[in-house]
């Protein structure tokens, strides 16, 4: 794309994100490091690699070693293929009968949510890959390991391949008693299926159970891949534990500081004026907002930032393209200045963790939800 002017604009003229490349290689070295023998690093990067950039990162993952990859949908599947042409690529979600035909040009391998899908692809008449989707307890998709007819039933499709079978668990990140139990549970449902399916002699292929935190709450599964997903880019569900093996944040939130200007007390700021000086503050008005996909619910919430190293609140509602911060104890502060979102300034760290705590969500969600209009800078 060109300005009118024929003069694009510098990547970190207003907002952007910055990718370090080293960060992501030593996080998939250390997860592999402890994954059990025989077991394989499966790459998930759906939702444009948790919004880092599938094809840099995939790239790299793919000079590190890592040939398998997890995405959610049949465009992220071809998006991925164009990156790394010989990697292996599974789709974890549903793709309908109309676009079998790419998973057959583009050597995909696809999950089967039920017998009636399997009939659907098998009846396009092409050599498709398969993994088949155990239902085991989240009930979102798959078969019901009580249904073992409707499961080899798929077995039976003689156009499809089966390269794999799989659960997900729907609460491998709590360590409550009650969730330890019903992901044990799940674990035993999925093991009862292949052991079934094994003695009437089918293959199954590769089976795989664990996620990100799958991978370090229950590392002693046996299986042959291991879906590492948001551990891959160094971050956590939350606060709630931290025994990750030094893995490193990929990734930070930077913008720069459009205006200074000092506000007498008791003035509102921002939007709905639910926030008003409580002496006269100077503020700093920054290029990046809720369209940028900075939460709008950090409003208020304890939600900070780094300027020059110092931890400063934002203020007031986050708009769509800005928001205020109190710069009131930083002596030299000017527009261009660069404020961080996440990420580390000199020996102060706001981790992705701060922002969704502060914005009462998961770290998935805002890796995920930071826009387009944000350039990637890779480091």
């Amino acid at each position: 794309m060109k300005m009118y002017n024929e003069i694009m604009p510098s990547d970190d003229g207003r907002a952007w994100v910055e990718i370090d490349l080293n960060a992501l290689g030593h996080n998939a070295s250390k997860i592999r490091s402890h994954l059990p023998e025989g077991c394989e690093l499966m790459a998930v990067v759906k939702a444009d690699a948790y919004g880092h950039g599938v094809a840099q990162c995939a790239r790299r993952l793919w000079a590190e070693g890592v040939k398998v990859f997890g995405v959610a949908t049949i465009v992220e599947a071809i998006e991925l293929r164009e990156a790394v042409s010989d990697a292996q690529i599974l789709i974890f979600g549903y793709t309908h009968q109309r676009d079998a035909k790419f998973l057959y040009e583009y050597s995909l391998s696809q999950v089967v949510v039920d017998g009636a899908h399997a009939r659907e692809l098998n009846d396009m008449g092409l050599s498709l890959h398969v993994h088949v989707e155990l239902d085991t307890g989240m009930h979102r998709l798959g078969m019901s390991p009580e249904n073992l007819e409707e499961i080899e039933s798929v077995f039976s499709c003689k156009n499809l391949i089966i390269d794999g079978i799989a659960t997900h668990l729907a609460s491998a990140d709590s360590q409550d008693e009650e969730d330890v139990r019903y992901t044990n549970l799940q674990i035993e449902r999925f093991n009862s299926v292949v052991e079934a399916l094994k003695s009437k002699g089918y293959n199954v292929g590769k089976c795989h159970i664990q996620a990100s935190y799958g991978l370090y709450n229950y590392a002693n599964i046996d299986c042959d891949y291991a879906r590492a997903g948001i551990a891959l880019y160094g971050a956590l569900c939350g606060y709630e534990d931290d025994r990750r093996p030094d893995l490193r944040p990929v990734l930070s939130l930077k913008a720069i500081v459009s205006q200074v200007r000092w506000v007498e007390a008791g003035k509102p700021v921002s939007y709905g004026g639910i926030f008003r000086t409580t002496r006269t503050t100077k503020i700093a008005t920054v290029g990046i907002g809720y369209a940028d996909g900075v939460p709008r619910q950090i409003s208020g919430n304890g939600g900070m930032c780094l300027v020059r190293g110092i931890k400063v609140p934002i203020l007031g509602r986050v708009c769509m393209d800005m928001l205020m911060i109190d710069v009131t104890e930083i002596e030299e502060i000017k527009a261009g200045d660069v404020v961080t979102l996440i990420g580390r300034d000199g020996d102060e760290e706001v981790k992705c963790e701060d922002v969704a705590v502060a914005s009462g969500t998961i770290t998935y969600d805002v890796l995920c939800r930071l826009g387009n209009r944000l350039p990637r800078v890779y480091i």
